[in-house]
């Protein structure tokens, strides 16, 4: 795992749960199983930071598990097959978790939603409800709605799990809709690794850094940069990230004619925040969305969002406050948003301080003692 820049901790947890923790006789034992940072995306960041911070409590025993593991030595190359990759990770993955499950009081599964779903997460419930565990279903998809309502697999199995928890309550909501009781820890930001820049009168300087896949709608940001360039002629676009998409969407800066517009890739973890100092304005426009760690990383960097109002981004964004909002697939008001924050110097000095705000919930003391407690709620009783 990466190097983290997280503070020192230094009141390792709470009184009330260190006081349970010197009566137990071992400490619990936590199988987190996760993606790795291999895989791009929110997850896999999300569970880095929280292993760092459970692993430092002494009443925990934390044990990541990769729901992608890597193969043999020697066995690389199938990583790059299609089809054969997946087949064989699944079996790595389930061999594995039959092993190692067994030696764990509570499995903390992390969890997105449909396929990957039924891949990575059934098996994990299954094996779990197999050895007696108890287990934490950590639900982070914005699609649950779908997935509760049309697939016939997710109420069965969701109703398996001792606690759902997810880390937005946009999907208590959804959930809670359909008698689903979950609960709300939240996502940690490392305010403390961004650069807090001030800005007031903003630079025709944009970005995004949202996977390429159909549900993040990046089409909609290239349309509205078309129309912010006839009005701001040498205003940039940097587009960092990568997916499946990424060919149409080059393609398609082409056929608008954008100038100043730099697909540049997937950008290491350790860069990132050098990469929103860079710019002055940030733009997500998704279709679909559950709570966007980037959003709360643009408030710790000072950096004001134009985003749009999918699914959990109203949850954390609230418009004219910390983030300008608008209805999706609407690149024109993206644009409109986006010249706004141009043209008026205060508008950006109020977003801007109502990010910083906002993104002071998500440290990661809070989170942490929210998690040390639901272990101590589900773990088994010592003897």
């Amino acid at each position: 795992m990466p190097e983290t820049s997280l503070e020192p901790i230094t009141d390792i947890s709470p009184p009330q749960i260190q006081k349970k923790a010197d009566g137990r006789r071992k400490p619990i034992k936590v199988l987190l199983i996760g993606p790795s940072l291999d895989i791009l995306g929110g997850q896999a960041v999300q569970a880095t930071r929280l292993m760092s911070v459970l692993s430092q409590l002494p009443q925990l025993a934390m044990t990541f598990f990769p729901i992608n593991p890597r193969p043999p030595k020697g066995f690389g190359w199938v990583r790059k097959v299609p089809y054969l990759r997946t087949l064989v990770t699944f079996a790595l993955y389930n061999s594995r978790l039959l092993f190692e499950a067994r030696n764990h009081d509570i499995l903390h599964i992390f969890s997105a939603g449909l396929s990957s779903y039924s891949l990575w997460t059934i098996p994990a419930l299954l094996v779990g409800r197999l050895y007696g565990k108890k287990l934490i279903l950590n639900y982070r998809d914005g699609q649950a709605e779908e997935h509760v309502t049309t697939w016939r697999t997710a109420r069965p199995t969701i109703g398996l799990a001792d606690r759902i928890v997810t880390p937005s309550h946009f999907l208590v909501d959804v959930f809670g809709k359909h008698g689903i009781k979950a609960q709300s820890i939240f996502n940690i930001i490392d305010v403390d690794r961004f650069i807090y820049r001030e800005r007031r009168r903003l630079r025709p300087r944009f970005m995004t850094n949202r996977i390429l896949e159909p549900l993040y709608n990046v089409d909609c940001i290239l349309k509205a940069f078309a129309l912010i360039q006839e009005r701001y002629p040498d205003a940039s676009l940097t587009i960092a990230h990568d997916g499946c998409c990424r060919p149409a969407l080059e393609q398609l800066a082409k056929d608008l004619k954008l100038r100043n517009t730099n697909f540049v890739g997937r950008v290491p973890h350790a860069q990132i925040p050098a990469l929103y100092d860079s710019a002055d304005i940030y733009l997500t426009t998704p279709n679909i969305d559950c709570m966007p760690g980037s959003l709360l990383e643009c408030f710790a960097s000072g950096l004001p969002v134009v985003a749009t109002k999918a699914g959990g981004i109203p949850y954390i964004a609230t418009d004219r406050d910390s983030a300008l909002l608008v209805d999706l697939d609407d690149h024109q008001a993206v644009a409109a948003r986006s010249i706004e924050f141009l043209e008026n110097p205060e508008l950006v000095e109020t977003i801007t301080k109502g990010g910083l705000r906002e993104v002071q919930k998500y440290h990661w003391k809070p989170v942490r003692d929210q998690w040390a407690q639901v272990y101590e709620e589900l773990a088994p009783v010592p003897a």
